[in-house]
């Protein structure tokens, strides 16, 4: 993950720079500014010093990239912080760990790949980097990645996992870098995600002793013999003949985009032994080991999976509300992509929901994907400080019963109504749908839920959005509805009843029956019941009775 990558942003340019930026008193702004930065210094101190991640990895990226652009707007001149200014320790590597830039996108992959010869694709494992340095096959020191230049002493508990303990078959000194990582047989990472594999490892190593149970969990991926063969192939051979055979099972060489993209998607996609959040592009040849520096190579290069979780700014804060009066938050938000998804807009469900967040423009929200393809809000992450006012309907305004013209406050519902009405719960009227109903609404042509009735082919050939075509289809299908019968209008009425088909097609009578006699007749519950005698009282349904009588629909 990128807390043991070198951190690489994207560079904007000043107005791009500047569309972005807060719109924030200066007090303000250098208060948020500090805020966020002693929030990352602690996620930092206490991943790196104690081996527990108080953030996802995909979210505190995003967020320390964030942190970064929000300087830029806010204070250029301040130095970045360093992420892993507290995670050095007491021991020296003997090589030091360069990290790893992050390739953003497919354009950067080509670009990096380009007129490069000999490269290699790999997994990038989600575990816990290490050096492990042997003494005539034995396992002597294994020191935590820490600040690529010193790292902590997990020799004792390495010496625990049983993949660590045995004796390798070499002599001499040997220098070997790779990922400490959770055991999970058949993990398939688009469906699974890391499930905290990194922390969880991280974690175990960090306690004074761990237990045989969980080192039994932990495998080990060598990524590199800093001093090794000249070439990969030779490396992987020679990792292979030392009994580390997963490094030479998982690494292929590539020569082009194609190639790199396939592993990619192959890997994130099917069973693999272990989390792996991205793959690693490496070169063949690279210097040789003493020239090594803990900084981002030019060698090899990061190129993460989608983002199963983002952060996400909000835009706006809308309200749409259904055919039932049911008011439903919808966010309109900066578009990011989950899973290579783009997403846009999320509802929050409930206005319960959004009033327990209280969500305002300018808050981050951190999103995941629920069932793989629906964006749900898992929280806030970070608020903005200036709480914009947001305009909320009155729930006591809308109900089922409620928005039977078109009207600013009613637009909404009206909508939703028409939408259900030429829909398969209503009329089922062909080739009708919402985007019909917008235009009608957008020409002011449509007052009452009724009015399509009466239109005729000619308004509508006039209507913007309507050719000669297809406003004598769209005439057609609206008044085939005529010929519907009387339970599909009550159901597109919306009438609270699931199945109308034994009702008497006879509005009269309907309208006759008590909630007594609804609840006796159709064993409906007595709520129910209520609904229905309301349902055929209310005076807008009485007037819409009249209107459908007078354009002789059958059973009104």
């Amino acid at each position: 993950m990128l807390r043991q990558l070198a951190l690489s942003f994207t560079l904007l340019s000043p107005a791009a720079l500047a569309a972005n930026c807060p719109d924030w008193p200066a007090a303000q702004a250098q208060a948020e500014l500090a805020r966020r930065t002693t929030q990352l210094a602690q996620w930092d101190d206490a991943y790196h010093r104690q081996g527990v991640a108080l953030v996802a990895d995909e979210l505190y990226d995003q967020a320390r990239q964030q942190l970064h652009e929000l300087r830029d707007c806010l204070n250029p001149t301040t130095a970045a912080t360093n992420p892993l200014a507290s995670s050095g320790g007491p021991l020296q590597h003997p090589i030091a760990q360069t990290g790893l830039d992050k390739l953003a996108d497919a354009t950067a992959v080509r670009a990096w790949l380009k007129n490069r010869q000999n490269v290699w694709v790999q997994p990038k494992v989600d575990g816990v980097a290490v050096t492990l340095v042997f003494a005539d096959g034995r396992l002597q020191q294994a020191i935590s990645r820490g600040n690529g230049e010193r790292g902590q002493d997990w020799t004792r508990n390495a010496r625990q996992i049983p993949t660590l303990a045995r004796t390798l078959p070499s002599r001499g000194n040997l220098v070997l870098q790779g990922e400490l990582y959770w055991r999970r047989p058949a993990h398939i990472q688009a469906n699974a995600g890391s499930l905290g594999a990194r922390s969880k490892v991280a974690g175990w190593l960090a306690r004074t002793t761990l237990s045989a149970e969980n080192a039994a969990q932990i495998g080990v991926f060598i990524w590199d013999w800093p001093a090794g063969p000249a070439s990969i192939s030779e490396r992987l051979a020679g990792l292979s003949a030392l009994g580390f055979a997963d490094s030479q099972a998982f690494s292929q060489p590539i020569s082009d985009f194609q190639q790199a993209q396939a592993w990619r998607e192959r890997w994130y996609r099917q069973a693999l032994p272990f989390a792996s959040d991205g793959v690693v592009l490496k070169q063949s040849s690279r210097p040789a080991a003493e020239h090594w520096r803990a900084s981002p190579p030019s060698w090899a290069a990061a190129w993460k999976y989608p983002l199963r979780q983002g952060l996400a700014t909000v835009r706006r804060v809308q309200f749409t509300i259904g055919r039932t009066g049911r008011i439903t938050p919808v966010l309109q938000l900066q578009p990011l992509r989950l899973d290579d998804r783009r997403v846009s807009r999320v509802s929050l469900g409930s206005l319960p929901r959004w009033q327990a967040l209280d969500i305002r423009p300018g808050d981050q929200l951190e999103l995941s994907l629920a069932g793989l393809s629906i964006p749900h809000v898992e929280r806030v992450f970070w608020r903005n400080p200036q709480r914009d006012a947001v305009s909320v309907p009155n729930p006591a305004d809308y109900h089922a019963l409620s928005c039977w013209q078109f009207t600013q406050a009613c637009a909404s519902q009206f909508r939703a109504r028409l939408v259900w009405l030429s829909g398969s719960h209503g009329l089922a009227m062909p080739g009708v749908g919402p985007g019909t109903w917008d235009k009608l609404l957008a020409s002011g042509q449509l007052h009452d839920l009724l009015d399509w009735l009466n239109l005729k082919e000619e308004q509508l050939a006039n209507t913007p959005g309507f050719g000669a075509r297809s406003a004598s289809q769209l005439h057609q299908s609206l008044q085939k509805a005529r010929t519907k019968p009387f339970t599909a209008w009550l159901r597109a009425l919306g009438l609270p009843l699931d199945n109308p088909a034994r009702l008497p097609a006879d509005w009269t009578s309907l309208a006759a029956r008590n909630a007594q006699q609804w609840q006796t007749e159709l064993g409906v519950s007595a709520r129910r019941a209520k609904q229905l005698q309301a349902f055929f009282l209310h005076p807008e349904m009485q007037a819409l009775r009249t209107q459908l009588k007078s354009q002789e629909i059958s059973g009104f």
